[in-house]
């Protein structure tokens, strides 16, 4: 009989990636994906601790999991990702009846492990060391490793997230990601351009470079010798025939090259769409934070950024109550957002995290505080971005078809502006239509006048 397991995704797209390859390795020895986690042989959560909420939601669907597998004692449960790495052996001490914890750096052992688990050799599996000399398997080795062909369910119909390095360098105070993910590492480029290729030749049509700090890739911990910037590789990767899109994420500020910038004014195919965080808008709390910028240098960025690309848009990351942030700091930030007027924005609470220098800073917000400024912040936000996205009404944009339900269907624009539109035509994920703008929305855009 088939097995199947259910993969439950937290957090960011570099935690998509890593369910994608999973979801790959399981294919290869048998497993088949299922949507509801209670048609499920082995239920895996790849999980987020970037935010203590993510957290909180790990450990809540432990707890609801704890008995599913009182009714099907069969059922294995495995706890990956940066809560697995950040947690290690406690999960098992917190949720006994989880089988599996697997860190960051060893998703590729879990076929071995799930053997060892099935055939007795183990009551229990864990693997989270985060080794010195880790590297990034290549993706024909990854797939070759069970000698079989990469599995269809894995992969999207027209785009694909593409690991180019992980870890990270900078240990902002606030952020767990250096210890749940480790150092910088970067792939070497020709694992990446091979990887690309054959995704194009797959019929991929949108590409994501994926890393911690894209910007820094090549820099430190580099797989190969190889002198290769980030923008060389861009570059690269937008020249490989039937990369009709290109995109990536995240990136430091204090990285941005102008060689970057420029990729957005020499290739068509680079979306002109920028997600550069900012965390805060004051100096003060950026160098508390450990950021290596100040607002006059993330401003400089965005007009160089504007400068190259005049219709970029540009998203951002906002952590208000950060401690020791004053009602001037924060203000500085609502002014920021002002000056900038962020296309859209991903703005949060402060909340401690394990193992990070701010979480012994002593002199901490108010949650109630917190909360009024996060709502100040996301009110004036939306405001901003339905004023931006009122600038579309009237015009034709070309759009590449996400989601087709009936005749609803949902695209996106280059500048990743969700539009919405209605249509007789069959399209499918990939299809790219030139739709004209009728109304604007704060999250969205609707769009009739449809030509192929």
């Amino acid at each position: 009989m088939p097995k199947h397991v259910f993969i439950k995704t937290f957090g960011c797209q570099m935690n998509e990636r890593d369910s994608e390859i999973i979801e790959q390795l399981l294919a290869q020895t048998g497993y088949i994906t299922v949507s509801n986690q209670e048609d499920a042989d082995l239920v895996i959560l790849n999980t987020c601790s970037i935010r203590a909420k993510a957290e909180q939601k790990v450990f809540s669907l432990l707890g609801l999991l704890r008995k599913q597998k009182e009714k099907q004692p069969g059922l294995h449960i495995a706890v990956a990702g940066c809560v697995a790495q950040q947690e290690g052996q406690q999960i098992f001490k917190r949720m006994p009846h989880v089988d599996i914890v697997v860190g960051t750096q060893q998703i590729y052992q879990l076929p071995d492990m799930l053997f060892r688990l099935k055939s007795g050799e183990t009551k229990r599996e864990i693997s989270c060391d985060l080794e010195k000399t880790f590297t990034i398997p290549p993706f024909q080795k990854l797939l070759a490793n069970h000698n079989t062909t990469p599995p269809s369910p894995a992969l999207s119909d027209y785009r694909k997230f593409v690991t180019i390095m992980q870890g990270c360098n900078n240990f902002c105070s606030y952020c767990v990601v250096p210890a749940t993910r480790g150092r910088e590492i970067s792939r070497p480029v020709d694992d990446i351009l091979e990887e690309v290729i054959m995704l194009v030749d797959k019929g991929i049509k949108e590409i994501t470079l994926l890393g911690q700090n894209v910007n820094s890739y090549g820099c430190t911990n580099t797989v190969a010798d190889q002198k290769t910037s980030f923008a060389g590789l861009l570059k690269m990767v937008a020249r490989i025939p039937g990369v009709e899109r290109l995109r990536f994420t995240s990136s430091n500020p204090q990285d941005l090259s102008e060689e970057l910038m420029g990729c957005f004014k020499d290739f068509t195919n680079i979306c002109p769409h920028f997600h550069l965080p900012a965390q805060s808008g004051s100096n003060a709390v950026l160098k508390r934070m450990q950021r290596k910028y100040t607002r006059e240098l993330y401003l400089e960025k965005v007009n160089q950024l504007q400068s190259f690309c005049p219709e970029i848009a540009i998203s951002t990351d906002m952590i208000v109550g950060f401690p020791g942030e004053t009602d001037q700091d924060f203000q500085q930030t609502m002014d920021l957002l002002e000056t900038v007027r962020f296309h859209g924005s991903f703005s949060f609470k402060y909340s401690d995290r394990p193992n990070t220098r701010s979480a012994d800073f002593d002199d901490k917000v108010d949650e109630q505080v917190k909360g009024e400024r996060l709502q100040c912040f996301q009110k004036r936000q939306d405001q901003i971005s339905l004023e931006r996205n009122r600038k579309f009404l009237g015009k034709t944009v070309e759009v590449m078809v996400e989601n087709v339900v009936e005749d609803a269907v949902q695209a996106r624009t280059g500048t990743n502006h969700i539009v919405h539109f209605t249509s007789s035509t069959r399209f499918i994920p990939g299809d790219t239509v030139q739709v004209t703008i009728i109304h604007a929305g704060k999250h969205s855009l609707n769009a009739e006048k449809i030509t192929a």
